[in-house]
């Protein structure tokens, strides 16, 4: 159904028909292929961009977490890894230097991949103005197109939204809508139908967040927190956590305003995180669910309440009229705003790899567009994985120190390489001798260990994806 908009309204108010849904569930499952590989490069071809000799793939390996260390330890110089603060509105070219977040290549205009022997080529119908395919296991950004390019999100910002505040509250925790919760909606904005003076789980909230991109929804839930100006506060300390130093969160929806901006990279980076709580991927990949109504008398003059089917908006998930399922999708968010156009980061799972891809405002002005490029980089991403050599890594966040421990100075080597688990913790500099220069060294050292082992388990730490619907073939 097309619908008419107020300038910089959020477009996603998408409707669709689903002919049924299994509860969802945080078993790791298998999927079968959706086709559609392209074939592999000939060898005979000649590459045109950059090929990466074999000898080089062992080398990078062992970069890997250690780029995670010196991504960690520039805390005290962060703007030297981030691109200049965005302006008020979005460039309309992507500038000649960006953000290095995640590699130098990230940092270039254009295309960036690795082209060799074996690698399928990129699909040719891509018209976003940016994009990125990563690993999201491993953190590999498999190729990319302009991926620090600061752009306007629309509703994939509510990734970081629901990342920042989903931990605190339980699912089973009620709030009476009062008016001023609403306050702030911009007109236009998608909703889910919250009503004043009704009563609402936070599971309720969610969903509506989630599934039909509520700007209502995300209003109550900022008014839990405190207001819009606390809850935007910390959703950029959380994103500066994330090593997102692209993303300028100024409402907490993603409705349109100025100066906010998001990336390509940013979005994977905070789609990654949230992927890693379990009521987030159960949100994200939620197909339908019944969302409570507005309390009304009924015919015998009882009051009563009841409630009615809302969709998800993600139509990778749910499908749509010129886009079937796909599978082995997962979530993650979509977005579509007067300023962003059409935006989408997704997650999904194909022989035993996980691949998250983002694409922002494509620019052929077609139903579904944002999808059919989104599949299309996903088909590529699953063919390329274990072929391409990656052109950057998605980073952890700085206090990835923390999600594993180091071991002390008298640990073995073999310790130190620990994801956590059992593993001591870093000695002070007292403990291991006080203010003589050798303890201090010895602090030092074990510093670096934490950020080895906290960035090695932030980047290789797995997690299980929901159990998906499948869609009934159309008879």
């Amino acid at each position: 159904m097309t619908q008419l908009h107020t300038p910089k309204a959020s477009r996603n108010q998408e409707t669709g028909r689903l002919s049924f849904m299994r509860p969802v569930s945080p078993r790791r499952v298998r999927f079968p292929s959706r086709g559609g590989g392209r074939a592999g490069t000939p060898t005979r071809m000649a590459c045109t961009l950059r090929t990466v000799p074999a000898s080089e793939k062992t080398v990078r390996r062992s970069l890997l977490v250690a780029s995670a260390v010196l991504l960690s330890t520039a805390l005290t110089a962060p703007a030297a890894l981030a691109a200049p603060k965005p302006s008020t509105t979005p460039s309309a070219t992507p500038p000649a230097n960006m953000s290095v977040v995640g590699g130098e290549r990230l940092a270039k205009p254009g295309t960036q991949v690795n082209l060799a022997a074996g690698v399928p080529v990129l699909p040719k119908e891509l018209s976003a103005r940016s994009w990125i395919v990563a690993d999201a296991e491993s953190g590999d950004v498999l190729a990319a197109h302009n991926a620090h390019w600061r752009l306007a999100p629309a509703s994939t910002l509510k990734m970081l939204f629901a990342d920042t505040l989903l931990p605190k509250w339980p699912g089973t925790t009620t709030h009476r809508v009062l008016t001023s919760d609403m306050a702030g909606v911009g007109p236009g904005s998608s909703m889910v139908g919250v009503k004043e003076n009704e009563t609402y789980t936070v599971h309720d909230l969610w969903l509506g967040v989630f599934l039909r991109s509520g700007n209502d929804a995300v209003h109550v839930l900022t008014a839990m927190n405190g207001g819009v100006e606390k809850t935007v506060a910390e959703m950029n300390a959380h994103a500066k956590e994330l090593q997102a130093l692209d993303t300028t969160a100024v409402s907490p929806d993603g409705y349109d305003a100025p100066g906010q901006v998001s990336s390509a990279y940013d979005l994977t980076l905070i789609a990654r995180s949230g992927l890693q709580k379990k009521d987030f991927r159960e949100y994200c990949s939620t197909v339908r669910a019944q969302f409570p109504g507005e309390t009304k008398k009924n015919k015998k003059g009882k009051r009563v309440r009841g409630s009615f089917e809302i969709q998800n908006t993600n139509r990778l998930l749910s499908g749509d009229y010129d886009v079937p399922v796909y599978q082995g999708i997962a979530g993650v968010k979509n977005g579509n705003t007067t300023n962003a156009g059409a935006t989408f980061t997704g997650v999904a799972e194909r022989g035993g790899k996980v691949l998250l891809v983002t694409v922002m405002n494509p620019q052929k002005k077609e139903s579904n567009e944002v999808y059919k490029e989104t599949a299309r980089l996903f088909d590529w991403g699953f063919a390329a994985a274990g072929k391409v050599e990656p052109v950057g890594e998605l980073v952890p966040p700085r206090g990835a120190a923390q999600a594993g421990a180091a071991p002390g100075p008298s640990a073995s080597p073999g310790e130190a390489g620990g994801t956590g688990a059992g593993a001591k913790p870093v000695a002070s500099a007292d403990a291991v001798g006080g203010a003589d220069g050798m303890g201090v060294a010895l602090g030092i050292a074990g510093g670096v260990l934490v950020l080895l082992a906290g960035g090695a388990f932030l980047v290789n730490r797995r997690w299980p994806l929901p159990d998906l619907v499948r869609r009934r073939p159309r008879p």
